[in-house]
């Protein structure tokens, strides 16, 4: 565990409401190793944002970690103090959120509150202090920097906030930076700059990155492994190259064929059919069959385990399940025959 800078244990992460217990995250794992960049993708309630904000332990009221680990260089940070975590958040982890304009105070003057994210992890005050806020607006691509301090959120547009936004969480320059869709809300031209300005920071400060997104085609070319979640399940998990070009289970497959295809513009989108799955009430089998084309019995009564599909590459399908076996009945008639 030791080479790991971050590993996630069966997390479950549950909501208390009116209604009942809402299951957000069921049972997610995946490891984050120093200076790797790791997309976490799926739909609007997947349990992509639920997983980041319970590494935090930034849950609303009403959420809690039912159960699991997740350690941070060995130790397990569910079981931290509030002190501890407030060293944690900031100095080791620290994240970005997919709204700026509701993330930075409006009352606040930037340099207000950039100035308060240096000095509550480090022991800079006074001209020190706004020299270093200075230099991350510079860092971040942010002109006249000293005359950005004075302003307020409301005079920046969006993509000089989220710039402003990842100014703060790199501040104390952590070893994790979690991205909590970067890009919601803002142009594809100022989309691609935010995406390649964490790219670039990353790679100049060695930091590892968590990038959650409901978008394939944002990640496609930024990072290293790919976790794909439906339902507070990870559905597949591999290197891009996999789940791009080698995809393995049937949302996997249909986000896929959700996203434009330049190569061809006469190519029809396909949308995922059905509506999400109700956390509620979780199916017994797959979380996904009551929207799969392809679903069989056995997909609506036994929950899939993943299954290695290569060194790279795993999928929780049971569509896999069955090709394997009609492979190996295949080669067995095969050896008859012979």
């Amino acid at each position: 565990m030791s080479d790991v800078l971050l590993r996630v244990e069966d997390l479950h992460t549950a909501f208390t409401t009116d209604k009942g217990e809402v299951q957000a995250v069921n049972g997610i794992s995946f490891d984050l190793n120093p200076g790797e960049i790791l997309g976490i993708v799926g739909e609007s309630g997947s349990g992509k944002s639920v997983t980041a904000y319970s590494i935090m332990q930034i849950l609303a009221g009403n959420g809690y970690v039912k159960s699991g680990n997740v350690f941070y260089k060995g130790k397990d940070i569910l079981k931290f103090s509030s002190d501890e975590m407030k060293i944690f958040r900031g100095k080791c982890c620290s994240i970005i959120f997919q709204d700026p304009m509701t993330s930075l105070n409006p009352v606040f003057t930037i340099g207000n509150q950039l100035k308060e994210a240096i000095k509550l992890h480090t022991d800079k005050r006074g001209a020190e202090l706004n020299s270093r806020a200075i230099e991350m607006l510079e860092l971040v691509g942010i002109n006249e920097p000293e005359r950005r301090l004075k302003q307020y959120p409301f005079e920046l547009s969006g993509g000089m906030r989220q710039r402003v936004m990842i100014a703060m969480a790199l501040a104390c320059e952590p070893d994790i930076l979690i991205a909590d869709e970067p890009t919601t809300a803002l142009d594809v031209t100022i989309q691609a700059q935010i995406l390649e300005e964490i790219q670039k920071l990353q790679k100049k400060m060695g930091m590892a990155v968590i990038l959650v997104t409901h978008d394939l085609g944002v990640i496609a070319n930024l990072c290293d492994d790919i976790i794909v979640m439906y339902g507070g399940k990870v559905c597949e998990r591999g290197t891009a190259d996999e789940i791009f070009y080698n995809s393995k289970h049937e949302y996997t497959k249909g986000l896929l064929k959700s996203i434009p295809n330049t190569t061809n513009m006469n190519q029809k989108l396909e949308p995922i059919s059905g509506t999400p799955i109700n956390l509620l009430n979780l199916p017994k089998g797959c979380s996904f069959c009551t929207r799969c084309k392809n679903a069989m019995k056995i997909c609506l009564e036994e929950p899939p385990e993943e299954l290695f599909i290569n060194d790279n590459h795993i999928a929780s399908c049971w569509m896999n399940v069955k090709e394997a076996a009609e492979k190996l009945t295949a080669k067995g008639r095969f050896n008859n025959e012979r």
